[in-house]
């Protein structure tokens, strides 16, 4: 009876921790889309200033911030899959380099059917989706054409 009462408090916090995970990660995967690219270029902004012309400085401004941004969101999201993997028990993927597996070892394929997809790795692909078709609904009908009416 007491290990009964144990647990309970313990599944119940490994349900919220995995909800948080998640949340972080529909968080962090959607501001690699959006939230990542808007700081880059609000910080290019502030760079440029005033001018009326575009300048150069700027622009590799905008590079490297978005490259930092998006490499700390990327070092994000590994994180909170490793956490959530640790969390369910899934054991970690291994992956070997192409030169030190045999020509007869068993394919990477294998072992991700094997282990399937994870919660989070769904968030991050309905992420993606989300992004290119919400990309596409604005490029083909809210977007305009830029070119001359005939």
């Amino acid at each position: 009876m007491p290990e009964s009462v144990r647990s309970a408090p313990q599944v119940g916090g490994t349900r919220l921790k995995r909800v948080g995970l998640a949340s972080l990660t529909a968080l962090l995967s959607l501001n690699v889309w959006t939230g990542g690219p808007l700081l880059a270029v609000w910080v290019g902004s502030q760079v440029q200033g005033d001018f009326t012309s575009l300048g150069m400085t700027s622009v590799f401004i905008v590079i490297l911030v978005l490259a930092m941004v998006e490499g700390l969101l990327l070092l994000g999201l590994a994180w909170a899959n490793t956490h959530y993997d640790e969390l369910i028990g899934r054991p970690p993927l291994r992956r070997r380099y192409p030169w030190l597996s045999s020509m007869r070892g068993e394919r990477e394929e294998v072992i991700a059917k094997r282990q399937g997809i994870s919660g989070l790795e769904r968030i991050v692909v309905g992420s993606v989706v989300a992004g290119a078709v919400a990309f596409e609904i604005w490029f083909f009908f809210l977007a305009g054409s830029s070119l001359p009416n005939a």
